[in-house]
């Protein structure tokens, strides 16, 4: 799956049934629905959901504990938006999966 076919499956409100949680959980993030987002990733530790779960507590304002989260991950908090950072993790985590 492309990003243009996820964003697709987002328009048509299709969950894919085979998506890692990690993406179910940007999936949800974009139909606007953070808690059963964040409940997805919250208790997972692999480095995707840490990215997922970092972005997740960045949108939501906790810059605290979102950066807890990118350090999890491996990865620097964006100073990108955050419409530009989920298309960025989206991309990247679509090839893993």
């Amino acid at each position: 799956m492309n990003y243009e076919e996820f964003k697709l499956t987002i328009e048509n409100n299709e969950l894919p049934p085979v998506l890692p949680l990690y993406l179910q959980a940007l999936w949800y993030d974009a139909k606007g629905n953070w808690d059963k987002a964040h409940s997805l990733i919250d208790s997972l530790d692999d480095l995707n959901s840490c990215w997922v779960h970092a972005y997740l507590h960045r949108k939501e304002g906790d810059l605290g504990n979102a950066d807890y989260w990118y350090r999890r991950a491996k990865k620097n908090r964006q100073v990108t938006s955050l419409s530009d950072e989920w298309k960025n993790i989206v991309e990247a985590l679509l090839v893993y999966s």
